[in-house]
């Protein structure tokens, strides 16, 4: 069993390759759907040239778990935040290094409502079970579609 540097107190941050790469991002994405087993997640990426990759092996990851996902392309934290909470899912995930150098990358997780997920909201479970790599089989089709639509027009009651 590898132990998986990335995981913080409140996020996933690590150096591209060594800490972070695509294999881990999958394992996340996995070990995410696996124990909240969402029916619908919201992904999106900031601008960063890694970011897409790592988005990518996230919904991998996601979709292996039986998980749909609405893509939502490049965006920032707070639009996958707002889109987790508005667009009746159950949680979503951003990819971002935030303030850390070019060299690093990160994620932000969230539940249904958008409630955070942190070390002692179900973080360090996520990570236990990427660790050990020993994810459940799942034959459930499940969908990926992009959101081509401006987020600023929905109508919010």
């Amino acid at each position: 069993m590898t132990t998986l540097t990335c995981f913080k107190a409140y996020d996933i941050r690590g150096k591209l390759g060594t800490e972070l790469n695509e294999e881990i991002a999958y394992k996340i994405g996995r070990a995410y759907g696996q124990i909240y087993k969402p029916k619908t997640v919201v992904v999106g990426c900031d601008i960063r040239l890694s970011s897409e990759a790592l988005k990518q092996a996230t919904i991998r990851g996601l979709n292996d778990a039986g998980v749909n996902v609405l893509d939502l392309g490049m965006t920032g934290t707070e639009e996958v935040y707002f889109a987790a909470f508005h667009l009746d899912v159950q949680g979503g995930i951003e990819v971002t290094a935030s303030h850390n150098p070019m060299d690093y990358n990160g994620m932000k997780l969230v539940r249904e409502n958008a409630r955070p997920i942190s070390a002692d909201t179900g973080l360090k479970e996520i990570q236990a079970l990427a660790e050990t790599n020993n994810f459940e089989e799942v034959s459930q089709k499940v969908q990926r579609k992009a959101i081509t639509f401006c987020l600023s027009s929905l109508t919010i009651y």
